[in-house]
């Protein structure tokens, strides 16, 4: 690691190739432009989860676009930065493409981790979320082997063009419910119920830090932990910066 960099920094859920975007090259090269930002600094970047609205390899198929955000995380991986991504419910079928081709670090569950002497769980968010049944159905549908290997029989004219379909119906009615894009407080937040019993039987936990709810938050939990979350690069445009004494939350500006 070269010495300039002393930092670790934490984003999630860009969305990138949902139709609801407005203008998603011009979403996409402003993520660009961030980590192009960082790169003197940064020893590794995480991201959390939902960084593609679909995502699916077939054997010798992938979805295409993103050439120039997965050019820069080819760049940086390239230059010594590691990159991780969380598979989230958005881009849960990430295989070995990312790994093999841009040097891409996946993670498949949440993740407990020591970053410059402190103790960090990390998660995309929805794998602590066991609110609803028919979602835990779904997602476990989802994570099925032999359900992904059914899917990856049925040709990709048809399942990218579903899958988007889908995404963008469940986004259209997630913003007719304002509440669930806006801050619940600390007793209805799932996440932050979620980090309150861990930490009971985990005490050393000092940060837990998740993506998923499309919100900024900051939150102590005890003295010794905190609880982030990552917000978006939608709207927020948002990101977690950890240089070994201070967290922070901040929002990419030019």
């Amino acid at each position: 690691m070269e010495k300039n960099r002393k930092k670790i920094y934490f984003a999630s859920d860009a969305h990138l190739g949902a139709r609801f975007h407005k203008d998603p090259i011009a979403l996409e090269k402003k993520l660009v432009r961030w980590m192009e930002s960082i790169r003197q600094e940064a020893s590794a970047i995480w991201f959390l989860g939902d960084m593609f609205d679909y995502w699916y390899e077939y054997k010798y198929v992938v979805p295409k676009g993103f050439t120039r955000f997965l050019g820069k995380v080819a760049e940086l991986s390239d230059s010594g930065i590691e990159i991780h991504f969380f598979i989230g419910n958005h881009d849960i079928w990430m295989f070995d493409y990312l790994p093999k081709e841009v040097g891409a670090i996946i993670h498949r569950e949440p993740v407990t981790v020591e970053l410059f002497g402190k103790c960090f769980f990390l998660a995309h968010g929805d794998e602590v979320d066991n609110r609803s049944q028919s979602f835990r159905l779904i997602r476990a549908i989802f994570r099925n082997k032999w359900c992904q290997w059914l899917y990856a029989g049925i040709h990709p004219r048809w399942t990218f063009g579903f899958a988007h379909g889908w995404s963008l119906s469940s986004r259209k009615s997630g913003l007719t419910k304002q509440t669930e894009m806006e801050y619940q407080g600390e007793a209805a937040e799932y996440l932050i119920t979620f980090a309150k019993t861990y930490l009971q039987t985990h005490p050393e936990i000092n940060f837990f830090i998740f993506g998923h709810r499309h919100i900024m938050l900051d939150l102590m939990l005890s003295r010794t932990s905190r609880l982030f979350i990552a917000g978006d690069w939608m709207q927020y445009f948002s990101y977690i910066e950890w240089d070994g004494e201070q967290l922070s939350l901040f929002q990419f500006e030019e």
